[in-house]
């Protein structure tokens, strides 16, 4: 990786600092589970940069106490608010139809984790189906948004999580195997990867980077909430000698921001970050770097094909 970004900023970096400076009026950003989180903490840095946000989030009495902070905050009354429940593919399809004009900024933020065995009305297993296939649905509804943007961005929020579990394209929705929360998990986070390598392939030429990352572990955020105390969960959520540390939700946010925003990634796609550079490969006992099978460009291909027949019914 001799073409390896490297940048100032580092585990410890906010939002706020890695925005610093940079100025995205006329810019639109569309973030997921914008109401919360890392997905809160980015909207603020990108609303604090001047662009225009739209927060969008399954609860809109809680997203629009959201967005009223967030203009009160920035002094950015660019802040909006539309209803997305990615587990439901009508609620997609209807967030994509209403979208008008261009789009420079789409952040696939939200997600779930470790959630009990829980099925979609189509008997998809419901991580993958919202962790990948609602967001690959929205991505690729609103790709002639961000074609016309010239130069836009996705950012893809993926996890270390994805080490966990490759993508089993026999069994993708346990229909066979056992359910295990944690492996759902992983195998949704590396599909967040995945859709980076082969959506960046296709959509180079348009002017569209995509690009995927590691937040790092944020305690206190709603997507910790089905694992209960953390000294039961796995190893990848222990602050500990495995190369890891607990980080705030404006730390947590500050490579998506920087994947989002910073003119070091003009041009730069289908690549894997992680504490606001380029991450390395995995290596065995270090909670750190990514598995080779998250940047399959085969299995990326393979996956995109499998997410367009699974949305097909």
């Amino acid at each position: 990786m001799s073409n390896r970004i490297t940048t100032q900023f580092g585990a410890q970096s906010t939002a706020g600092e890695v925005i610093k400076g940079i100025d995205l009026t006329g810019r639109r950003a569309i973030v997921t589970g914008g109401a919360s989180g890392i997905g809160l903490e980015t909207a603020r840095a990108l609303a604090g940069a001047n662009a225009e946000v739209t927060l969008a989030v399954r609860d809109i009495e809680a997203g629009q106490r959201v967005a009223d902070d967030l203009i009160a905050d920035t002094g950015n009354k660019r802040i909006l608010l539309a209803p997305l429940d990615l587990a439901d593919q009508a609620s997609v399809a209807e967030f994509v139809a209403a979208w008008d004009g261009p789009l420079h900024i789409l952040l696939n933020n939200a997600g779930i984790m470790a959630t009990p065995e829980l099925r979609t009305p189509q008997g998809w297993e419901l991580q993958f189906a919202t962790n990948h296939l609602g967001h690959f649905a929205l991505a690729t509804g609103l790709h002639d948004a961000l074609a016309a943007a010239g130069g836009a961005r996705v950012v893809s929020v993926s996890s270390v999580g994805h080490i966990n579990s490759d993508v089993d394209f026999d069994d993708l929705h346990f229909e066979r195997r056992p359910y295990d929360p944690w492996a759902a998990y992983g195998q949704s986070k590396t599909a967040n990867v995945l859709f980076a390598v082969e959506a960046n392939r296709r959509w180079a030429a348009e002017g569209i980077t995509v690009n995927a990352l590691n937040p790092g572990r944020i305690p206190g955020t709603n997507l910790v909430r089905h694992i209960g105390d953390v000294q039961n969960a796995p190893a990848s959520f222990e602050p500990n000698s495995t190369g890891v540390s607990w980080k705030t939700p404006e730390q947590g946010a500050a490579t998506s921001v920087l994947l989002a925003a910073s003119a070091l990634l003009d041009g730069v796609g289908g690549r894997y970050f992680e504490d606001c550079e380029e991450a390395g490969p995995n290596q065995p006992g270090v909670r750190r770097g990514f598995a080779a099978y998250a940047l399959d460009p085969e299995a990326a291909a393979r996956l995109w094909q499998v997410s367009i027949e699974t949305l097909a019914g």
